[in-house]
């Protein structure tokens, strides 16, 4: 029998504070407001018998003499193919003036998949992005972030792998959007007719900071759920600094003690909790995990992004529109070049990429006033084609017509004797790039 409770203490921002017994940390609880409303709230804090719970809704309406009554379950999202298209808030309710998500409720925030059923990821995800699929391949269970700065197209570079991977399944977790952001993935998964195997759970900026922090956790218990069955799921995180600045808020309403630049100590094991459930499952499915950071400033050192690097397993840096390939990396690439891809990916890319490096000190020169020699100026000309062909985010090719135009780009720039290449991948595929070009 569930226990009522008619009194509560305090009330402080989204939190509530009731005296209760029996009750454990994350319990959902029912609160009953006097005008017949109710609203939601879960165990946040326990100290004795004082129980401190965030209501998923702003305080306002409730009274200190409204009921509480605790529901011996944990928050839970609902999960059921009839999830598919849809579009709900932080606390698992619709958005999109559907009707009721019909399914079985699933238990958020649990722990990660157990080590023993994971395998290694070996299977590429392609985004048709060079920058991507050519020179730092997201790997099938990877969990990757976007490192970026407020107003770069990292909500754009989303909407583009959700829009060209194979995924079964694409989860999109929004925290903190404004409207015209949560307007755009909407628009986005219409009309490239992904609508129905994509599922949103959004958090708006107006909407309470409880809720922001709910998000990412329903898309990934809904997420693992969907790879128990076996399918290929993509989960989109945007943005994790949204939701650790909710953290943050809530932590300061509880009066903890902060730590580095006002986050709690928790933040690396709540930013790894989720991070974590990116998976490939043994004869299942898997979860894959791309999340974007903004950086403050455009600090890599702020607690988020640092904390973030720790975790993943590398980054994609967004800066100036376009990949950085210096800044960007992948550390489960080498899984796949070479051994599912091209012979000659792995040598390419690098030369490519050596290439260009060179190519930025010999604009460097070039803007100091120094004469160029005729290799500077290859090498000028390469940076340029490079820019314009391989990091422009509007350029879209399969990886194979990625690696041609790689050649292509050589073959125009460059001598075979000038590159340090291996004759055999000279051999097989220098000629055929000269007869493409002619």
């Amino acid at each position: 029998m569930k226990t009522v409770y008619e009194r509560i203490q305090d009330m402080r921002g989204n939190l509530i504070r009731v005296k209760a017994q029996g009750v454990s940390l994350g319990e959902l609880a029912r609160v009953d407001l006097a005008d017949g409303s109710s609203t939601f709230a879960s165990v946040l804090m326990i100290e004795g018998d004082d129980v401190t719970l965030q209501v998923f809704k702003n305080t306002r309406g409730i009274s200190t003499g409204d009921k509480v009554t605790f529901l011996s379950r944990q928050m839970q999202a609902t999960y059921g193919e009839s999830l598919l298209g849809r579009r709900l808030n932080g606390a698992g309710e619709p958005i999109d003036s559907g009707p009721q998500v019909v399914g079985i409720g699933v238990d958020i925030g649990q722990p990660s998949f157990n080590p023993t059923k994971r395998i290694i990821p070996r299977e590429m995800v392609r985004t048709n992005i060079p920058m991507i699929d050519m020179f730092n391949c997201l790997v099938k269970s990877q969990k990757i972030p976007i490192f970026s700065i407020p107003g770069e197209p990292y909500n754009e570079l989303l909407m583009r792998i959700a829009n060209q991977t194979d995924a079964d399944v694409v989860i999109i977790a929004g925290m903190g959007l404004t409207f015209a952001e949560y307007q755009a993935f909407i628009d986005n998964a219409e009309q490239a007719g992904t609508i129905n195997k994509t599922v949103m759970f959004i958090h708006r900026a107006t909407d309470p900071a409880v809720e922001c922090m709910l998000v990412p956790d329903m898309a990934l218990a809904c997420a693992e759920k969907f790879a128990i069955e076996d399918k290929d799921v993509l989960v989109l995180l945007t943005d994790m600094t949204s939701f650790a600045d909710a953290n943050k808020e809530i932590a300061i309403t509880m009066d903890q003690v902060p730590s580095n630049r006002g986050y709690p100590g928790s933040l690396y094991s709540d930013l790894a909790s989720r991070y974590e459930k990116a998976v490939m499952i043994e004869g299942s499915g898997s979860i894959t995990v791309i999340a974007v950071t903004t950086m403050p400033g455009d600090d890599v050192t702020h607690p988020v992004p640092d904390n973030t690097g720790y975790i993943t397993e590398g980054q994609f840096y967004l800066h100036g529109g376009r990949i950085d390939p210096f800044g960007s990396l992948s550390r489960l690439k080498q899984n796949v070049i070479g051994k599912v891809t091209r012979e000659d990916h792995g040598d390419l890319a690098n030369t490519m990429i050596r290439l260009y490096s060179d190519s930025k000190r010999a604009r460097e020169r070039q803007g100091m006033g120094f004469r160029l020699s005729k290799w500077d100026e290859k090498l000028l000309f390469f940076g340029k084609l490079f820019e314009e062909r391989m990091m422009n985010l509007e350029v879209n090719h399969a990886l194979e017509e990625a690696l041609d135009m790689g050649w292509m780009m050589l073959a125009e720039c460059f001598e075979p004797k000038e590159l340090g290449l291996k004759e055999k991948l000279v051999a097989r595929y220098w000629p055929q790039v000269a007869a493409n070009k002619a």
